[in-house]
C-alpha cells in the first residue's frame, strides 16, 4: 500500500469513531482529504515509528511566559532569547513559551487569535529566532476561545468564520453529572440573532467551548497546527484537552471521542513531520492521566501532575511513604512515550492528582500547612454543589521554607533535595522561570489582579533580573547556579535518559532512592535522598552496591569510600552515585 493511502485509511478511521452516531452534512472522506492537504501542504509523507524516541538525557524544559522578561528597551521575546543566550545557553534544549497570543483573561489562556502574536511580546520571528537553537512547545487552546474574539462575534452574529463553531447546550443535558475544573457556572446566557441561547463554558465566562461535533472545528485547528509548526513550532501542549468533547448522560471529562482526536492530530504529524511531541495537558487521576498514553499511538508525553503534591508532602513531613508507593506503581515508558516531570508551573499544585495517593487528612495537612507559608487555596464545584480544594497556588520556595512545624533554617536545603529527585526521575524534566531564578511568592501581583494563580506568576525587570544573578550572595543567585549545575550535569549520564531503566528502592521513610540504568546498560547511577533535616545513614546492604567497584558521587565530584558499610548523608543531601565519572 502506497505511504498516502495508508495515511488516508487511519485519517478516515479516526474521524469515523469521532463521528459516529452523528449525522454529518459531508462525507467522512472529503473532510480526511481536506486534514491531509492541509498538514501535508509541501510535505513528503512519512510514517514515523511510534517506538522511537527523539528526546534524551540532554532534554531538559524551561517553562516561561512570553514576558517574564520586561524591559531593555526590547519586546519581551527578544529579552527572553537573549537572557538564555547569555546566562544559561546550554541548560535548557526546550523552552516552552506559554500562549503568547493576544488573549482577553486568564493570563493567555483565552485566546482571541490563534494567529497572531501578541504585539506587546514580539512577532513570529522573535518565536522563530528562538526555534534555530532551542526546540519550541506552544500551546494549543484547543477547548476555548475567548468571548471577545472576532469568531466568536461571528458565531453570535450567525457569520462567517466562526458560525456555529461553539457549544450550546442542549436543554437535555443533566449539567449535575458534568465534571466541574472550576466554581463558576458552566452555562452562559446569550444573544445569536436576537434569540437568547445557553453556551458552554468549561472555565469561565469569557472563556467559550468549541464545539468538536462540527468537523471545521477540527479543519481550522489542524490549520492552526500547520502554521506554528511552519513558524518554528515542533511541540504542542494539548490544553484543557480532557474536556473537548461533551456527550448526554457522561460526566464529559476524558471521553473515547476526546481520545480519538488525540490520535488524529498523532497521525496528522507522524505522517508529515518528524520530531515533533504532543503533550497532553490532563490534571486529573494517575490511571486516567496514563490513560492519554493510549497504545502508544496518543499522546507522546504526559505530565506527572501526582509528583508536586507527593514532594511536598514528603518534604513537610520528612516521610517518603507515599511517594514511593507512588513511584513504585508508575509504569516503565515504552521507547516513544515519555513522562514530563516538574515541580512548579504557572499553574498551580494540582490536589485531584493526589486523590487516592494521600488520605483526606493528609490532603488538609498539606494545604494548611502551604497556607502558612503564604499560600493559598483554590476550589472547585463538586456535582453536589459543594466546593473542594483543587489547586494550591504558591511558589516553589515558598513552599519548601519549612515542615509542617513552621518555617526552618532548610530552605534551600529542601528546595534542592526535591528538585534533585526529579531531576533524577525517569522522564524529561521541566522548571519553571520563577523557580529557576529563586522567586518567592509575589504578594504584589496576587493583590493586583486578585487571582489566586498570580502568586506564582511574577515578570521580571531585565535589569533587576541581571542584578540579582550577579550577585553570588543572593538566595535567587544561589538556587538559580545550583539548579544549573545539577541539570547541566544531569544532560552528561546517559541513565538518565527518559526511556532509562528505573527501580526503585526501599530504605524507609527517611530517604527516598532509586536506580537507573542506562540503555546500553554501562551506567548505572543509585539516586539516594534525605528526605530530613538530622543526618541519616543508609546501610549499603539496602543499597546492594558491590564495595569492590569504584564509585562516585557525582554531585559532589568526590569518589565515595564508604565508612562501615554505610553511607552517611546530611539533613536533605542527595548523591548521584556512578559507576563512571
Amino acid at each position: 500500500m502506497k505511504m498516502i493511502e495508508e495515511f488516508k485509511e487511519r485519517v478516515n478511521l479516526h474521524l469515523k469513531k469521532i463521528y459516529r452516531g452523528i449525522q454529518l452534512n459531508e462525507k467522512i472522506e472529503n473532510i480526511g482529504k481536506d486534514l491531509i492537504d492541509i498538514i501535508g501542504k509541501g510535505r513528503k509523507y512519512q510514517n514515523r515509528s511510534k517506538n522511537l524516541s527523539s528526546w534524551s538525557e540532554k532534554d531538559c524544559m524551561l517553562i516561561t511566559y512570553g514576558d517574564s522578561i520586561k524591559g531593555n528597551n526590547k519586546v519581551p521575546l527578544k529579552n527572553l532569547k537573549e537572557l538564555i543566550t547569555k546566562k544559561f545557553p546550554n541548560t535548557f534544549t526546550i523552552i516552552h513559551i506559554l500562549p503568547f497570543f493576544p488573549y482577553s483573561s486568564d493570563e493567555g489562556f483565552s485566546v482571541k487569535n490563534f494567529y497572531e502574536v501578541d504585539k506587546d511580546l514580539g512577532e513570529w520571528d522573535d518565536i522563530k529566532e528562538i526555534s534555530k537553537n532551542y526546540l519550541v512547545m506552544s500551546d494549543l487552546v484547543i477547548n476555548h476561545m475567548s468571548s471577545q474574539s472576532k469568531w466568536f462575534q461571528n458565531f453570535l452574529n450567525n457569520k462567517e468564520k466562526g458560525k456555529n463553531f461553539f457549544l450550546k447546550v442542549d436543554p437535555s443535558i443533566d449539567l449535575r453529572k458534568v465534571f466541574r475544573p472550576r466554581a463558576s457556572s458552566i452555562v452562559k446566557k446569550v444573544q445569536i440573532n436576537g434569540k437568547s441561547e445557553n453556551i458552554w463554558c468549561t472555565f469561565s465566562h469569557d472563556q467559550i467551548d468549541f464545539d468538536f461535533k462540527n468537523p471545521d472545528v477540527i479543519r481550522e485547528f489542524t490549520k492552526i497546527i500547520k502554521f506554528y509548526l511552519d513558524n518554528g513550532i515542533r511541540l504542542f501542549r494539548l490544553d484543557a484537552i480532557a474536556f473537548i468533547w461533551k456527550e448526554k448522560d457522561t460526566n464529559c471529562i476524558n471521553l473515547s471521542q476526546t481520545h480519538e482526536i488525540v490520535r488524529l492530530i498523532r497521525t496528522l504529524l507522524d505522517y508529515t513531520y518528524e520530531n515533533t511531541v504532543l503533550l497532553t495537558e490532563t490534571n486529573i487521576l494517575k490511571r486516567e492521566n496514563l490513560s492519554y498514553f493510549g497504545n502508544g499511538n496518543e499522546a507522546h508525553w504526559i505530565y506527572n501532575f501526582s509528583l508536586p503534591p507527593l514532594l511536598l508532602h514528603t518534604m513537610i513531613n520528612s516521610d517518603c511513604t507515599r511517594l514511593r508507593q507512588w513511584a513504585m506503581t508508575m509504569p516503565p515508558t515504552q521507547m516513544g512515550n515519555s513522562y514530563l516531570n516538574f515541580i512548579s508551573s504557572h499553574d498551580g499544585i494540582g490536589l485531584r492528582p493526589a486523590e487516592g495517593l494521600l488520605n483526606n487528612n493528609e490532603l488538609h495537612i498539606l494545604a494548611e500547612t502551604m497556607v502558612k507559608f503564604g499560600g493559598k487555596i483554590s476550589s472547585r464545584e463538586t456535582n453536589s454543589g459543594d466546593l473542594s480544594p483543587y489547586e494550591i497556588n504558591i511558589s516553589s520556595v515558598d513552599a519548601f521554607s519549612g515542615d509542617i512545624n513552621g518555617p526552618d533554617e532548610y530552605s534551600f536545603d529542601r528546595f534542592m533535595c526535591a528538585h534533585a529527585i526529579m531531576l533524577g526521575l525517569e522522564g524529561v524534566p521541566a522548571i519553571y522561570i520563577n523557580s529557576f531564578f529563586g522567586k518567592n511568592n509575589d504578594y504584589i501581583g496576587l493583590e493586583r489582579t486578585k487571582v489566586n494563580r498570580s502568586i506564582n506568576r511574577y515578570r521580571w525587570n531585565d535589569i533587576e533580573l541581571k542584578d540579582i544573578l550577579s550577585d553570588k550572595y543572593s538566595h535567587n543567585s544561589r538556587k538559580f547556579e545550583a539548579l544549573k549545575y545539577l541539570i547541566e550535569l544531569r544532560s552528561l549520564q546517559p541513565a538518565f535518559h527518559p526511556n532509562a531503566q528505573q527501580f526503585i528502592l526501599q530504605l524507609g521513610k527517611k530517604a527516598f532512592g532509586f536506580y537507573r540504568q542506562s540503555i546500553d546498560k554501562k551506567q548505572t547511577i543509585f539516586c539516594i535522598s534525605n528526605v530530613t533535616k538530622t543526618y541519616n545513614s543508609i546501610s549499603l546492604i539496602d543499597l546492594d552496591i558491590k564495595l569492590s567497584g569504584k564509585w562516585n558521587d557525582l554531585i559532589l565530584k568526590e569518589s565515595l569510600e564508604f565508612d562501615e558499610d554505610y553511607l552517611h548523608l546530611k539533613p536533605f543531601q542527595t548523591v548521584w552515585i556512578s559507576n563512571q565519572i
